[in-house]
């Protein structure tokens, strides 16, 4: 078996190639993409990160392909029903980040309830005017929580450590779960009308696509926060956007934005690559991140010493299961 691990940085290749010892491996510090696929033509495996999309065009490139481990739980930037006709199996990380997109998405709350970023700022400056500064205690408050997997009973957790009223919308109820952390069921409309702040914790589908759009924003109390640590697709940009100018959302604290990968990319605007979908959503973001009532993280909610060790391990894991001819975590 040969095997390609696309957007590896040093260390981690230094680590993946310790543990697979025995198997051939090649390494590249780039995102897996049309113009380089052909290094991997070769291969029977290929990992990569949520900044390799995987399109049928993709899977032309590399007729040897057989598996394809991607180092994050979501896996929305593959093409599984292309992968699934090519008869590729895709496998990914179900459980790594629980606790740390979880502890990240209370970074992000507390963080907008009590404005540390321009806290931090005037301290910098030496201005000690606290009138503009002025947070808000998240004791007693309510906390909308949509999805309710792992990372979603992890937030429900802190909060009710906040002392705080937990309200969930999960397609799968567990009323002793419920019973055990001390949350309530409740609609999904229910749940945008009585929270002040929702966080979201679904994956990207066409289910979940723009769910928070002008008419659920309608519905939501005037001063709710939204938190996202999930897809940046989940939420219209535009309509987020015209919320939080007009008031009726508070704040935002987001570790994701739609298309957010450009904002990395924004070379590759010159070579015609991107759609004038592509280039709105660009421009969108732009705005978010000057906006003084926003938070923005770069999708870093999972980066921590402890889920990057799980990843690795996961993966090295679910390689050498396939080189064996075993399933692993497929999708």
């Amino acid at each position: 078996m040969r095997v390609a691990f696309f957007g590896v940085q040093t260390w981690e290749k230094n680590y993946l190639a310790q543990h697979l010892k025995g198997i051939t491996k090649e390494f590249y510090k780039s995102p897996l993409t049309a113009r380089n696929a052909h290094y991997a033509n070769d291969c029977e495996i290929i990992s990569i990160f949520i900044n390799s999309r995987i399109t049928p065009n993709i899977l032309e490139r590399l007729p040897k392909l057989k598996r394809i481990i991607t180092r994050s739980t979501g896996f929305d930037h593959i093409d599984v029903d292309a992968c699934k006709k090519r008869g590729v199996r895709v496998a990914n990380v179900p459980s790594y980040g629980d606790n740390t997109v979880a502890e990240h998405t209370f970074a992000l709350i507390l963080a907008v309830a009590r404005k540390l970023v321009p806290s931090i700022e005037k301290a910098k400056r030496h201005n000690y005017d606290l009138r503009d500064v002025r947070g808000f205690d998240l004791k007693e408050k309510t906390l909308g929580i949509v999805g309710c997997g792992k990372i979603g009973q992890n937030v429900a957790r802190i909060a009710r450590g906040f002392q705080m009223r937990v309200l969930v919308f999960d397609l799968n109820k567990d009323q002793k779960l419920a019973k055990k952390i001390g949350f309530t069921y409740v609609s999904l409309s229910r749940l945008f009308k009585e929270s002040d702040i929702i966080s979201l914790h679904v994956p990207f589908n066409k289910h979940t696509r723009h769910m928070i759009n002008t008419d659920t924003i309608t519905t939501m109390k005037d001063g709710v926060v939204i938190i996202n640590t999930a897809r940046g697709g989940i939420i219209n940009t535009d309509h987020l956007i015209a919320g939080l100018r007009s008031g009726k959302i508070r704040a935002a604290g987001l570790d994701v934005l739609e298309s957010e990968a450009m904002l990395r990319e924004e070379s590759q605007l010159l070579s015609g690559k991107f759609s004038p979908v592509d280039m709105t959503h660009l421009i969108e973001n732009n705005i978010l991140l000057t906006m003084d009532n926003v938070v923005v993280t770069p999708h870093n909610a999972f980066n921590s010493e402890e889920a990057v060790q799980r990843i690795l391990d996961t993966t090295i894991a679910c390689v050498k299961h396939t080189t064996n001819t075993h399933a692993c975590n497929v999708v």
